[in-house]
């Protein structure tokens, strides 16, 4: 008997099957030949939320939760937050290795030169209300782009692929700019090129009226850091969403939007703003003990501990926590860091929580760092959106080059009613 197999006995039929097992799975479709009777439509699996389903094959991120390991294209995240700017990860991540020092510098300068928008775009942002939320706008023009480029429906085209990709990563720091620019009233900002990725988006935000923005360095490299730790994370939801989304072979830009849109839910993207809104419900350290309890009696929430993936720490909370004494040194430090420092001392000593196996996640000290920098709470999100687009991008890619891939079309069970005849209204009990 092979041994790298799964044998299994029908008892409605006393029938056995043999399936092969490859990389700890069994193929669902090798399901469908158990069945009762011929006519029969054959064994499914039920897997609400994908707990336990492997939707793809992927060579591009590996994740441990057990052992809270986190790896792009093999290279440990700790090193690549380390020694690596954000665009110097994006070229890894789409290319499988990091670049040289000559590929790097062409590779920036071929991003940089697409951080300009089409005028018509700011128009377009003047559509919105002055209180829009900026993630509802960001949504709105990366799906806008896709008719200033129609080119870009030619998915199959490799030359026309790549232009997209670095028109989306040019761009996006550029659009969420603009949002956060129109939500506060404030004229737009054009790019400057000069300046690297991170410190050009904080003069698009935050450049009045000077004659050039200089970007404070540590806050600037702060920010590069989290793009780094947020520029992939596998098969979560938004990445799930532009795979889904891309498999029907829409273009990138609404594709990408697609998968904003499932990122601005508040148990994904929106998770570190809800972090920051329990902070200021807790209050004060004196007020741990007894919200503590509260969560323990489920009238609430512990925000920003425990992941469907994770039951280990967080490998990019380390790293978040690590860099925030560096932005406190700049900014001053944010009062919430002690309620947040404690609250996790004590839950990280509490039985309640470890038998759990709840940690802190990348989200729990996130939204301290970006209030601290300047950003508002609304504005999380979008910061979670502008490096994650090069992880959504490079994971559409692999799908669409992926020859088992097809339309995404789950099964479903129907639990509704057996056929009925119609009658007529007059008739109707």
């Amino acid at each position: 008997m092979d041994t790298h197999s799964l044998t299994i006995i029908d008892n409605r039929t006393n029938k056995s099957y043999n399936l092969p097992i490859s990389q700890g799975t069994i193929r669902a479709m090798d399901l469908r030949q158990i069945k009762e009777s011929a006519d029969d439509f054959g064994l499914m699996t039920y897997d609400p939320a994908f707990m336990n389903t492997a939707s793809c094959r992927s060579n591009i991120t590996y994740l441990d939760g057990d052992k809270g390991i986190l790896r792009y294209r093999g290279y440990p995240i700790e090193q690549l937050a380390e020694n690596c700017t954000y665009l110097e990860v994006a070229y890894l991540l789409l290319n499988g290795e990091l670049p040289t020092a000559s590929q790097l510098k062409e590779w920036v300068d071929l991003v940089t030169v697409h951080t300009m928008v089409h005028e018509n775009i700011k128009k377009f942002m003047d559509g919105f209300h002055y209180d829009a939320h900026p993630m509802g706008m960001l949504i709105s023009a990366v799906a806008a782009l896709s008719t200033f480029y129609p080119e870009s429906r030619h998915i199959h085209d490799a030359k026309v692929r790549d232009l997209q990709i670095v028109r989306l990563l040019g761009k996006m720091p550029t659009l969420a700019a603009l949002s956060y620019r129109h939500s506060l009233g404030l004229p737009y900002v054009y790019p400057d090129n000069s300046l690297g990725y991170t410190g050009n988006f904080m003069n698009m935000l935050w450049k009045m009226a000077e004659p050039k923005y200089e970007p404070n360095p540590v806050l600037a490299r702060a920010l590069d850091v989290l793009f780094i730790l947020h520029a992939d994370h596998e098969q979560n939801c938004s990445t799930n969403t532009m795979r889904a989304v891309g498999s029907s072979f829409a273009d990138p830009y609404v594709t990408t939007a697609a998968a904003a849109a499932a990122l601005s839910g508040p148990l994904h993207g929106g998770a570190n703003e809800e972090v920051l809104r329990m902070l200021d419900e807790i209050g004060s350290v004196a007020n741990i003990p007894s919200f503590i309890e509260k969560v323990k009696g489920g009238q609430c929430r512990l925000m920003g501990f425990g992941h469907r993936v994770y039951k280990n720490y967080d490998p990019r909370a380390r790293i978040i926590k690590r860099i925030a004494d560096e932005v406190f040194e700049v900014t001053g430090r944010n009062p919430k860091l002690d309620i947040a420092i404690e609250l996790e001392r004590i839950a990280l000593s509490d039985e309640y929580f470890i038998k759990r196996r709840l940690y802190p996640n990348v989200d729990f000290y996130s939204g301290i760092i970006y209030q601290a920098m300047g950003f508002t709470p609304d504005m999380f999100t979008v910061l979670f959106a502008i490096p994650r687009t090069v992880g959504w991008l490079v994971q559409w890619q692999e799908m669409l080059k992926d020859p088992e891939q097809k339309i995404g079309r789950p099964r479903q069970l129907y639990v509704g009613a057996a056929k009925r005849d119609y009658l007529d209204v007059a008739k109707r009990g």
